[in-house]
């Protein structure tokens, strides 16, 4: 199988472009709308019913309390082997003794026709100690990467992947503003699992271009550019298929099960999981790449290594070209080779006839 040629590193600015536009629209997102956070981080208003009716599901009282006014809803059931003997449906929290309470109070009475209803309220259950203590673990959980990568790699490769890591995060981030999913901590988890669905494809990259580091050479042979255009162009097709087997699974939770079935409190899980796959072999490919390569090439070795490579495609450093039949559509029309710094590609154009 012929191994795919793309140039990655010099179609950079195009995928750059791109991800500033989806960083900005998540930005412009969260400013205008901001996040819808889930009564684990705001506390809400709390409904336990008891003795209901046998058929009752919880799509039925979700569907009530929304049409009567509520948002952020989320309703369980609760069982007793095979029977329904009760149900709990939190929500955002309503006032006390408003119209919304009393509309919202009365349809979920009338769906559950339950006998006896318990209304409380609930405190932020994810609280700004426990988001702390996530943060934390998270600056944690970037340092021991940079470490891991520096040794067994490169720094510069760190660097790359910890970019790669918070451009996932900060799209993800943003995709649930522009759609307005409500954030709870299904979402922070899904979150943290893509860190490392993301890691793992872009260490797979590096690797690579570890393991092909010893076709540079000497000077003049090759550039990091080219290194990890062909080394990311290797292992292209893994990564493909490794991302397609992992996201459809996850397509099927997020449009079969929560919206064909019902399922919703799957929907902030396999939302976050759905984009972060996505973006995360994106940025794997098109970002930490070209990242490492743009560091790489401020290096003076590597300005050097570029220049001489540049001057042997064009013939100046003893390495001419060797002449071409008489007759030949060569010798009548000679092809000169220009090198683009930076970017790892080469350009052959054919000369006009003299």
């Amino acid at each position: 199988m012929r191994t795919p040629q793309y140039d990655f590193v010099g179609s950079a600015r195009k995928w750059a472009v791109l991800s500033a536009v989806l960083l900005l629209a998540g930005i412009v997102s969260i400013g205008l709308r901001g996040l819808d956070l889930s009564i684990e981080f705001t506390g809400g208003t709390a409904y336990t019913f008891v003795d209901v009716r046998d058929d009752l599901t919880s799509q039925q009282l979700r569907a009530a309390a929304i049409d009567a006014g509520a948002r952020d809803v989320i309703a369980q059931l609760q069982l007793d082997g095979e029977d329904v003997v009760g149900a709990i449906v939190r929500m955002e929290a309503l006032e006390p003794g408003g119209d919304t309470a009393d509309a919202v109070r009365a349809a979920l009475v009338d769906t559950a026709d339950a006998g006896d209803v318990l209304e409380d309220f609930v405190g932020p259950t994810w609280g700004a100690r426990i988001t702390s203590q996530a943060l934390q673990a998270l600056a944690v959980f970037l340092v021991v990467i940079v470490l891991y990568i520096s040794l067994r790699l490169e720094f510069k490769m760190a660097i790359a992947a910890v970019v790669a890591l918070l451009h996932d995060l900060a799209i993800t981030i943003g995709v649930y503003a522009m759609v307005g999913f409500s954030v709870s901590p299904a979402t922070v988890i899904a979150l943290l699992t893509i860190l490392g669905y993301s890691l793992y494809d872009t260490v797979v990259v590096f690797d690579r271009v570890r393991e092909n580091a010893v076709s540079l050479g000497d000077p003049g042979r090759r550039t990091y550019a080219e290194l990890v255009n062909s080394s990311t162009n290797e292992v292209l097709m893994r990564s493909i298929n490794t991302s397609v087997t992992s996201v459809l699974p996850v397509a099927a939770l997020l449009f079969i099960g929560a919206r064909a079935f019902g399922a919703s409190t799957l929907e902030d899980l396999a939302l976050a999981l759905f984009v972060g796959m996505i973006v995360g072999v994106y940025s794997s490919l098109f970002i930490a790449g070209p990242v490492f390569s743009w560091l790489k090439s401020r290096e003076p070795a590597e300005q050097r290594r570029i220049a001489k490579v540049a001057r042997t495609d064009a013939g100046e450093d003893g390495a001419a070209p060797a002449a071409a039949p008489a007759g030949s559509p060569e010798a009548r029309a000679p092809i000169t080779t220009e090198y683009v710094r930076g970017t790892g590609s080469r350009k052959k154009r054919r000369g006009k006839r003299r």
